[in-house]
């Protein structure tokens, strides 16, 4: 195979679903919440980098509330992803494109399953969980 072939196709690779999740990952879950109470109570901190101040909000879905400035369009990107708490699989292949030292841990229930999930911009794997879910974060803070 060609490098540029393999680059490419590594890239496709890159933020594909996996289709099983592993038992030992509690943050994966395909269970819905009792009617009547919140699908989600989340708690999102986000950090230009791992030195900078958190900014953190609070966000319910199903109703969209808590103190998260769009908590609608967060709960709406939450809802639409695909296991939206789970890490990449280890031995999954990743582009190695950097896109910035921000980083978000989420951390509360989901579908009334536990979430403590990290996320960060190391690379493509990482890059793609977190567009997949960017209104969860806000807008990045700035360093200053």
């Amino acid at each position: 195979m060609t490098p540029g072939l393999a680059m490419v196709m590594s890239m496709a690779a890159c933020g594909s679903e996996q289709a099983s999740s592993s038992p030992g990952n509690s943050s994966a879950t395909t269970s819905v919440a009792p009617s009547g109470s919140p699908n989600a109570t989340l708690t999102v901190q986000v950090k230009a980098s791992a030195k900078a101040p958190a900014k953190t909000w609070t966000l319910s879905c199903d109703p969209a509330g808590g103190d998260h400035p769009k908590a609608s369009q967060a709960c709406t990107a939450v809802t639409q992803a695909k296991d939206p708490f789970k890490p990449p699989p280890a031995d999954q292949m990743c582009t190695k494109i950097y896109g910035g030292p921000e980083i978000a841990t989420v951390k509360g229930t989901w579908q009334g399953k536990p979430v403590n999930a990290k996320f960060s911009r190391t690379d493509g794997c990482e890059l793609s969980r977190w567009d997949k879910l960017a209104p969860l974060f806000g807008g990045v803070p700035k360093v200053g």
